[in-house]
């Protein structure tokens, strides 16, 4: 097996297939550490929106965690934690980029080629992510800026913006983190805001001594408090999903944030979102609104229109002379650059079967893909929970995947096997997601979000609770697979350094 990425997908993906007796396996990064997002992400502010109990594995629990919402460091520190507890270094190939992946069907397997090597796999685990890939606008003029110009997942440490008049394009998860960050220490901060967001007060602070005592010596208390932040997420979900009109209190309090912190009346006009809470996520700050009111910031409601030398344009004429330019505009989510390496039974590109939209069987299996599945595929994201719960399901259901297919092949008496997702089965799940999404704030919220595709689908998020999910994909229901099968000869050895590595148990 591969697994494709070293975040929390892939290294859950890894502990998980140790678990399940398989050692047999890569897990190839293009990165020269593991991390994924929360190793590319170290942008000033960098930290996450979970809190720090739901947003770690429930079978690597951290007593320790120093706040209610970690920083990007300690989320960091965490997942090299993880690795090398349950013994995953000799599974991982840093600097190997996915170049290319192509079905074999004769073989019934893949052969992937790498940037450091090529390798060939009976089922590969994509873990790659949504927010991987940064995405840059195509913005006039951009290329003759004199300046610098860099993306908030890809930030430049060695240009100091002290002194320095510095544009921020987007208002983002990022972007509201960056601004309060870097406010104090710039000449002047521009701030680009195509889309006021929805912003409610964080609740982050220092979790004492006697707390990661509790934790340590009373796992119970530890498992307790998981619980009860899971719960309330869980209590949410239907306004997401079922009732909008529900989120008019949410709404209300989030405006009364905007006014204890901006007493400006235009300044907070246009701070003012125009659609219903929910519709794109809602942002966690205490310090956001407050940088806003600095004198040293401006505020141009209006997104980037051109560049004309060091002069940004906006869209409604206002003209701003900057730096430096720090763009927060998020990922490819909907057009994922992985689908464009994927080569299946047809000879297309995943790219090319979802050109129409992203869709998979559970989130996790594409038609015309045998034995290749996702972790975090389409409509698996949240927008008020842990996506470590949702990985943790699929987790669940790659290993139910990997167990019937051994069952398979033990009956076909040393038969090589795949799966291959039926398509009548993707479009009947696709279908039922999809009815169920037009209720949805996303979908009824009056906003255009990254939830959305180019045709306006949402093949982002998932329409339910965690606990739905975890229950669609305990296991592999195998009338919506196909099953494919051929005679093979002895398999490859297992790698040494594999075989030896040391089990979870052993490293703990």
């Amino acid at each position: 097996m591969a697994v494709i990425g070293s975040g929390f997908g892939g290294l859950g993906a890894a502990v998980r297939l140790r678990r399940e007796g398989i050692t047999d396996f890569v897990v190839l990064e293009r990165s020269d550490s593991v991390g994924g997002t929360w190793r590319d992400n170290t942008y000033p502010g960098c930290a996450c929106d979970v809190p720090s109990h739901l947003y770690s594995f429930s079978f690597a629990p951290n007593p320790d965690w120093p706040r209610t919402f970690s920083g990007q460091r300690h989320i960091r520190a965490y997942l090299e934690h993880v690795t090398d507890t349950f013994g995953l270094r000799a599974h991982v190939r840093l600097n190997h980029e996915v170049l290319m992946m192509r079905w074999d069907a004769d073989a019934l397997h893949w052969e992937i080629e790498t940037s450091a090597g090529e390798f060939t796999a009976e089922v590969v685990v994509s873990a790659t992510g949504a927010l991987s890939d940064p995405k840059m606008p195509e913005v006039p003029g951009l290329a003759d800026f004199p300046g610098k110009v860099f993306h908030s997942a890809r930030w430049d440490h060695d240009y100091d913006l002290r002194g320095k008049r510095v544009a921020m394009i987007g208002t983002g998860a990022s972007a509201i983190q960056i601004v309060p960050a870097i406010a104090p220490e710039v000449d002047r901060l521009t701030l680009f805001q195509r889309t006021a967001p929805w912003v409610m007060p964080r609740t982050d602070r220092e979790i004492s001594g006697l707390e990661r005592w509790l934790h340590r010596q009373l796992p119970f208390t530890r498992a307790a408090r998981r619980g009860v932040l899971w719960g309330l997420r869980e209590l949410q979900v239907s306004a997401f999903t079922k009732r909008p009109n529900q989120l008019g209190l949410i709404e209300s309090l989030a405006k009364a944030n905007i006014a204890r912190s901006i007493k400006d009346p235009a300044l907070r006009a246009k701070l003012t979102p125009s659609y219903r809470i929910g519709c794109k996520r809602i942002l966690l700050s205490s310090d956001y609104y407050p940088a806003l009111a600095r004198p040293n910031v401006d505020l141009v409601a209006s997104g980037l229109k051109e560049i004309r030398g060091s002069v940004l344009v906006a869209a409604d004429g206002t003209e701003t002379e900057a730096d430096a330019i720090v763009f927060g505009t998020g990922f490819h989510v909907t057009d994922m650059p992985i689908a464009d390496r994927v080569v299946g039974q047809e000879g297309k590109t995943l790219a090319e079967a979802w050109k129409d939209g992203m869709q998979s069987l559970r989130g996790a299996t594409a038609a015309g893909f045998p034995n290749w599945m996702t972790i975090v595929g389409p409509n698996t994201g949240l927008g008020n929970s842990s996506m470590i719960l949702m990985i943790e399901s699929q987790l669940n259901y790659m290993a139910d995947y990997v167990r019937q297919l051994g069952l398979l092949e033990g009956r076909g008496q040393g038969g090589r096997a795949a799966l291959a997702a039926r398509p009548s089965a993707v479009n009947t799940w696709n279908r039922r997601v999809q009815d169920r999404m037009r209720r949805t704030v996303w979908n009824t919220g009056g906003c255009t979000s990254w939830y959305l595709d180019a045709a306006g689908r949402n093949t982002t998020v998932w329409p339910g609770t965690t606990g739905e999910f975890r229950r669609e994909t305990r296991t592999v229901d195998l009338a919506e697979y196909e099953v494919l099968r051929v005679r093979t000869g002895e398999r490859t050895p297992v790698p040494a350094a594999v075989a030896g590595a040391a089990t979870e148990e052993e490293a703990a």
